[in-house]
């Protein structure tokens, strides 16, 4: 396993077209990269451009499941067609490249293609358990590819493999679901999958029409606050990795729990009413997260 070297000059347009694919979505991003090294870092831009892109299809106005899933599989054919130097599209020329030169395994890139299925679908979750399991595709498949990419896939006398896998899943599944809740709102309006828990919800008296609605309650209130400690007690669990992996990517997966544990933070500030509220971060506060991750080093 072995990281970007050099970008071929005849590849250099298709990889600033993954990196501006990922940069303008960078609010949407689990990280921001800025600590990843620049080996790396292009890797890790191809690797969200392309899932990104597959999660566009799910989203598409107009398109019924059908059509979706149709664009779903000829993504993933197109991608088998690039492995074999038939590549259509920019994110697919740069991904055979870095899959070639790195030798990253197909399984993770298949399962974030199963979860975008899994969005047009399954709709909807039963319990936080199923919402767990479908970030065992759409989540932990990313930081899979991560520990790959640094040499991370090996069991050590003082780390083995398994716990690391563990608690990379509890890490990224913690991503997500800070990033469903903080776009609640933002999901209802676009047409997103409802990924409040049937459940919890059933528990708390909240139905999804209040959601679609938009109509915010003491309700909806209580089930937020309840989800935001649960993602917060799952980036604990997955706390651990943070000192399991090398520098500087141990950095990086810090200000990433930083970054979530604020956010999270700023879900319970305005009492979990995220229906009509995006929360962001400030500028004071990036940096507040940026100088507590350099005080790791």
């Amino acid at each position: 396993m072995k990281a970007l070297a050099s970008i071929p000059a005849h590849l250099a347009h298709d990889f600033a077209y993954c990196r501006e694919v990922v940069l303008t979505r960078a609010e949407d991003a689990p990280l921001c990269a800025r600590f990843l090294s620049r080996r790396i870092r292009p890797c890790w831009y191809v690797l969200c451009a392309f899932a990104w892109t597959a999660r566009d299809f799910t989203r598409l106005r107009g398109g019924d499941d059908d059509y979706k899933l149709q664009l779903i599989d000829d993504w993933a054919r197109r991608l088998e067609q690039a492995r074999s130097g038939q590549a259509d599209h920019p994110i697919l020329r740069a991904m055979a490249y870095v899959l070639e030169e790195t030798g990253l395994p197909d399984g993770p890139l298949q399962e974030l293609l199963i979860a975008c299925r899994m969005d047009v679908t399954n709709r909807r979750h039963g319990s936080l358990a199923d919402l767990t399991d479908y970030c065992r595709f759409a989540a932990a498949p990313l930081g899979h590819l991560l520990l790959h990419l640094h040499h991370e896939m090996e069991s050590t006398p003082e780390v083995r493999l398994a716990d690391k896998l563990r608690h990379s899943d509890h890490f990224w599944t913690a991503l997500w679901w800070t990033g469903f809740w903080r776009d609640l709102g933002h999901g209802s309006r676009v047409g997103l999958p409802l990924y409040l828990p049937d459940a919890e919800m059933v528990q708390f008296g909240v139905t999804p029409e209040m959601v679609w609605q938009r109509r915010f309650n003491p309700m909806l209130g209580g089930l937020m606050l309840y989800l935001v400690e649960e993602t917060r007690s799952l980036f604990i669990a997955g706390a651990p990795l943070i000192e399991e992996v090398g520098h500087p990517f141990r950095l990086e997966l810090a200000h990433a729990m930083e970054r979530g544990m604020l956010l999270l933070d700023r879900i319970e500030a305005c009492g979990g009413n995220t229906l009509r509220i995006r929360p962001e971060l400030t500028q004071w506060e990036r940096m507040a997260c940026l100088w507590r991750t350099l005080g790791r080093s």
